[in-house]
């Protein structure tokens, strides 16, 4: 069904369109921005407008109980048909919870999952990141309109994810920003994949409500364990004293998803730069195993590895240019594994 199919079927046959009951009655349909879809849609060959029988609409998402009448969305729409995993997180995340949603994220993409997020500032951005660099495909959903990209600093990162994924919206053009409507975009990011990853989140955080709406949608929830002293993972504590599954790669979850993929994961590609950095040599050891993933000051670093300071900071520089540290506010941080 296409839109023009659409606007006949909501003037004349409103009961014949493939929604429930309740979401039929419910259904005001405001023409003055039918046609201006029409348009948005008619202005390039990426833009898409997806009803919700096209072949094309996330296949999971139909299950949820409030699915979209349709969506808008940008870019390689039969990309919404992979396999894919949500990832979640603060938008006022450390450094470590960046890190792990590049790496995990990384992960993801490297054995075939599309990575599912909500382009926002801190962990989401990240996830995009760390798929693009892992050359994979990542989906975008907004809480405004598809036209209207926030926070603006991710224009960019927009652009980069239409080469090989969508951005994605239920909201018509030219929704600006407006609060409420970010946790109803959060029931499409989980409702379109097969789990969520909840990377770094507070007791009082939107990325709970997320792994709330996953489970009530009957998917599998996972989180990432961090630091007992920081409150930005106290609700990833939570939700695995609640019996979620701990995750610290993304094995983990290839694992707990293959049964529900079942002959479907033996079709994707196994992910190469896991083992790889696991047999690289490490550079001057004693002074590495100093540097912790939390922020580690440079005292502490002369201190725990014995060796005077001009030589600690000689090497320090030679691990933050071979990418193994990071220099942060107040010391430094450990960016690679073993």
């Amino acid at each position: 069904m296409d839109v023009e199919e659409l606007r006949q079927r909501l003037e004349t046959e409103k009961d014949s369109l493939p929604l429930s009951p309740s979401l039929r009655s419910g259904l005001v349909v405001d023409y003055r921005l039918v046609d201006a879809a029409l348009q948005w849609q008619a202005a390039s060959t990426n833009h898409h407008l997806i009803c919700f029988d096209d072949p094309r609409y996330p296949p999971l998402l139909k299950t949820i109980t409030d699915p979209p009448v349709f969506l808008f969305a940008k870019g390689q729409a039969e990309a919404l048909l992979r396999p894919s995993v949500a990832m979640v997180g603060s938008r006022a995340a450390s450094y470590s919870g960046l890190q792990s949603a590049r790496m995990l994220a990384s992960g993801l993409a490297g054995y075939g999952f599309a990575v599912v997020s909500g382009l926002a500032a801190g962990i989401d951005g990240a996830c995009h990141q760390g798929v693009l660099a892992a050359e994979g495909v990542t989906h975008a959903v907004l809480g405004t309109g598809i036209d209207e990209i926030y926070p603006k600093k991710h224009v960019g990162l927009a652009n980069e994810i239409l080469e090989s994924g969508c951005i994605v919206s239920e909201f018509w053009p030219g929704t600006p920003v407006f609060a409420g409507n970010f946790p109803k975009r959060n029931r499409i990011i989980t409702g379109m994949a097969l789990g969520t990853l909840v990377v770094e989140a507070a007791r009082k955080s939107g990325s709970l409500i997320s792994a709330r709406l996953a489970m009530e949608q009957g998917r599998e929830v996972f989180a990432v364990p961090g630091s007992i002293l920081d409150e930005r993972h106290q609700g990833c504590h939570d939700l695995l004293r609640q019996g979620v599954k701990l995750v610290c790669d993304a094995a983990d979850i290839v694992e707990e998803l293959a049964s529900m993929l079942s002959c479907q994961l033996d079709m994707l590609p196994q992910s190469p730069h896991i083992e790889a950095e696991s047999g690289q040599e490490l550079p001057y050891p004693e002074l590495l195993a100093s540097v912790e993933y939390e922020t580690t000051p440079i005292d502490r670093l002369v201190e725990h590895s014995g060796k005077p300071i001009d030589l600690v900071l000689e090497q320090i520089l030679e691990l933050e240019l071979q990418g193994w540290v990071a220099a942060v506010p107040g010391g430094y941080v450990r960016v690679k594994r073993k």
